[in-house]
């Protein structure tokens, strides 16, 4: 008698984004969920607004046009029903940051997957840097995979995944961001250390959980991009797909347009970065 009395809670997360149907978030088409909050500060980044969490400085409020930013109680408040997907919000934010998320728990984000099961072969778990939840992450992928489908983590690897026994046990893989090899240009460019980045690596080699690795190759910055394709596809050896990803400019913010320029990545100039990859048998390079 005393257990139907006994309510379970789950937990919440700040979520930014749920695409339902994605096919560039891992094989097959896949639930992609977007986490709010990143360590990360990537000049390039295409969302920089999933980097911080919003602040309720009120700047967003005072500029919406559809009026669907409120304060209440000292904090901004979204409401979805008015909102008409404009971006002022995101665009005036003077903190990297976004009102637009969601904080969901797990059996309701699980309720969601549930109605497009049918549709998908798993999911992704991405950000922000999803990571910086990973104790939600266990929950929801423990009833996710119950219902059949496969959990994939997109993480930048700031966190030790060492830590994580349970949830690397669960995951069906991750794929992991080596943004630069050189420590000095990644904290130029990420504004953060990639001493545990360069471990996950190695550790997720070994325990055969690293779905893929991706790098972006920046503008005028040759010598860099040939250090981190050397030493990622050395390190692979053909045992994952390593993806190269031309640098685009859409979404970056102002100083990642500075620093790298307004245009695309030529296409006919990856060609000697999937060479280096091939001379290191890393033979399942794919170039985007």
């Amino acid at each position: 008698m005393q257990n139907r009395w006994i309510v379970e809670y789950t937990m919440k997360a700040p979520i930014n984004k749920i695409i339902d149907f994605s096919n560039v978030d891992g094989p097959g088409n896949r639930c992609a969920i977007f986490f709010q909050s990143c360590p990360f500060r990537c000049l390039y980044c295409h969302n920089p607004e999933t980097i911080r969490l919003c602040v309720n400085c009120g700047t967003c409020v005072k500029q919406c046009p559809a009026q669907a930013l409120s304060f209440e109680d000292g904090k901004v408040v979204w409401d979805d029903e008015k909102c008409v997907e404009c971006d002022t919000c995101i665009h005036v934010c003077p903190n990297l940051a976004t009102p637009k998320i969601k904080e969901i728990e797990v059996d309701d984000l699980v309720a969601h997957i549930k109605q497009v099961k049918p549709f998908i072969r798993g999911i992704t778990v991405s950000g922000g840097e999803c990571m910086n939840q990973a104790d939600y992450l266990l929950e929801l992928f423990q009833k996710v995979q119950r219902l059949g489908l496969t959990c994939l983590i997109d993480s930048n690897g700031i966190h030790d995944f060492r830590k994580f026994p349970e949830l690397m046990q669960v995951c069906d893989g991750v794929m992991l961001d080596v943004k630069a090899v050189d420590p000095v240009f990644h904290q130029e460019l990420c504004a953060c250390d990639n001493a545990m980045v360069l471990k996950n690596l190695d550790y997720l080699l070994e325990i055969d959980k690293l779905e893929e690795v991706r790098t972006v190759i920046l503008p005028e910055r040759d010598e860099e991009n040939e250090k981190t394709v050397r030493y990622v596809s050395s390190h692979l050896q053909g045992r994952s797909r390593y993806k190269l990803i031309r640098y685009r400019p859409f979404g970056v913010r102002e100083a990642g347009i500075t620093a790298f320029g307004n245009h695309t990545y030529p296409k006919e100039a990856m060609e000697q970065y999937e060479l280096i990859c091939r001379e290191n048998a890393t033979k399942t390079c794919v170039i985007i």
